[in-house]
């Protein structure tokens, strides 16, 4: 394909141009920035980019065609990131920049997160709870989503749960999932996180299990129409430092939360794969329904490829799946209805 041909189909499709499983990107100036992007684990490999023509610079990139891929241009005389002026999608990141997003041809983000039409809606209520000196701060928010029905239901506890609301569309996806009749109803507690406390409080930490059983259960008790503790084992659901401390309520509480859902467990660091692992190995295996998923292009893919082994060599039930992105709430978001519905069919 001649090379300035490419340039108006960017300007017209937008960045970057994707054949089959090839992604080019584009950048029009005197000098090009660098790529930077999930699939190269962002700073650790910066990608340059090559002159294809008087002012014009390429890279490309292979793909799995369902992928979601987000990035950046960074200037490498500045160390400024720089707007990609032929691709208008942007997502906060979660930490101090926006990215460029693109899906490839066979991927797109879940219609579940969009309300359906018809489809009925529960409700969610906003509380501030003491932390009791088991969290951060005198007060937690705490978010209550009543499925819409009438019946008890059992619980679902969601760390990092006001992420989970506002950028996955959780309590959304529930929604459809149970109007579709892809799940039976169930409530959720969606838990915001400690802000600089998040990694401490997520760290395996028995304090946050103490917050959850004597204040967030009793809360959610008194709110919502639950079953009790003990009946219909209760879910939790956590990503990344969430997912890992997921898989450690459900390993510390078995006899509560008896389906654990962990979206790119932090299982990298060192001293807590290896609470886990010992808690994995030496406990009497409880009667827990795992869930794990995890991005090709995460950083935290090999961790969680090594608990998923280590589950399964302790004869854990559970389900690990790989999806084509990386680790971001978008990719999370598109993928966690596999994990409810597999949990609460």
């Amino acid at each position: 394909m001649p090379t300035f041909p490419l340039l108006a189909l960017a300007r017209t499709n937008g960045n970057p141009i994707i054949e089959t499983e090839i992604a080019t990107f584009l950048w029009q100036g005197k000098s090009p920035p660098l790529l930077l992007d999930d699939l190269h684990n962002w700073d650790d490999a910066p990608q340059p980019m090559t002159r294809i023509a008087p002012g014009l610079w390429s890279v490309a990139v292979q793909l799995p065609p369902d992928a979601y891929l987000e990035y950046a241009f960074l200037d490498p005389k500045t160390g400024q990131r720089v707007e990609d002026a032929l691709n208008p999608n942007k997502v906060w990141n979660g930490i101090n920049a926006w990215n460029h997003y693109f899906y490839m041809p066979r991927g797109g983000p879940t219609e579940l997160a969009k309300p359906a039409r018809g489809a009925a809606r529960g409700t969610v209520s906003r509380y501030e709870v003491p932390t009791r000196d088991h969290a951060a701060g005198s007060k937690r928010t705490v978010y209550l989503y009543q499925p819409p029905v009438t019946n008890p239901v059992p619980l679902v506890v969601v760390y990092d749960g006001v992420d989970y609301l506002k950028k996955a569309k959780l309590n959304v996806i529930v929604d459809n999932l149970i109007a579709i009749k892809r799940v039976r109803p169930f409530a959720l507690a969606l838990v915001q996180n400690g802000g600089a406390a998040r990694t401490l409080e997520y760290s395996c930490a028995d304090a946050t299990l103490d917050f959850i059983f004597d204040q967030v259960i009793p809360l959610a008790q008194e709110h919502l129409t639950l079953t009790p503790p003990g009946g219909e084992p209760y879910g939790i659901l956590g990503a990344s430092m969430g997912g890992l401390m997921a898989l450690y309520t459900g390993l510390r509480l078995p006899h509560i939360f008896g389906k654990v859902l962990s979206q790119s467990g932090a299982f990298f660091v060192p001293e807590l794969h290896s609470v886990i692992a010992d808690l994995a190995r030496c406990l009497p295996r409880p009667e827990i329904k795992i869930w794990m998923d995890t991005g090709k292009f995460d950083f935290l893919l090999e961790g969680n490829r090594e608990m998923y082994a280590l589950l399964k060599e302790n004869i854990y039930r559970v389900t690990y799946r790989e999806f084509s992105g990386g680790h971001n709430y978008t990719a999370w978001r598109d993928d966690v209805w596999q994990g409810l519905e597999k949990s609460f069919r």
